[in-house]
């Protein structure tokens, strides 16, 4: 009767070998003093002080900040803004939504980043649009990995929660069951974006290498991705994942 309270993993064993497999990666590239000593960014003015009034100088100003904390020099990346307001509404053959885009990163120039102005108006999902192609100009432009890799947009999650910015991400992940694929080798589903649970997971993982209790930033996330992480902290520190 004891088991029913043992903690739980919210992702399945292929699904967390995975996370394991490209943190070693992650630690390997951008070594294990940055992700140890990197700062947990949150949604406040501590990290986020200055006015935002949606233009696009204040947008400006936020990129700087997050590049600061995805430590990419501001003064080496260049925005562009456009619009999908004209955007048909696609559905897959289910006839589920098929998402569009809310940024964009270009491999073929330097650092641009192409930003939807719909974004404007929620700015701290701005800020994980942001950190995402700032994280692609950190793997894919410093040539570290390469976009046909069949976890590119997976990895590039991943960076970010690495560097600090995950909360941004988790609380409103990029998953359209439209996309789904399978993990190489099995039989388990492999998202092409990072789920709730898999936030959950990688930021307790990132608690949990850092021996960090319960951390008091949690009530930052939301409701759902929150107890994911609370579940995935508990089965970590219990000693279940080894």
């Amino acid at each position: 009767m004891f088991g029913f309270f043992r903690p739980h993993c919210p992702i399945d064993i292929v699904t967390r070998a995975w996370v394991h497999r490209r943190w070693r990666w992650l630690t390997d590239e951008f070594g294990a003093d940055l992700m140890i000593d990197a700062t947990t960014v949150l949604p406040t003015a501590e990290f986020f002080p200055d006015e935002y009034d949606g233009s696009e100088q204040a947008v400006r100003t936020l990129v700087d900040r997050v590049c600061g904390y995805m430590q990419v020099p501001a003064d080496r990346v260049e925005l562009d803004f456009y619009s999908e307001s004209g955007r048909p509404h696609f559905v897959d053959e289910q006839g589920r939504a098929i998402g569009g885009t809310a940024g964009l990163y270009l491999p073929d120039h330097d650092i641009t980043i192409h930003l939807e102005r719909s974004g404007f108006a929620r700015p701290m999902e701005l800020v994980g649009t942001v950190a995402h192609e700032l994280a692609h100009a950190r793997t894919l432009g410093e040539g570290r990995c390469y976009a046909e890799e069949y976890d590119n947009e997976l990895l590039t999650d991943l960076t970010v929660v690495f560097h600090g910015l995950g909360i941004f991400l988790a609380n409103v992940p990029r998953h359209w069951p439209a996309s789904a694929e399978t993990w190489p080798g099995t039989d388990v589903f492999k998202p092409e974006y990072m789920t709730t649970p898999m936030y959950g997971y990688a930021l307790a993982y990132r608690c949990w290498l850092r021996e960090e209790p319960m951390p008091v930033w949690r009530r930052h996330l939301a409701p759902g991705v929150r107890a994911e992480f609370k579940h995935a902290l508990r089965f970590l520190q219990s000693g279940l994942s080894a």
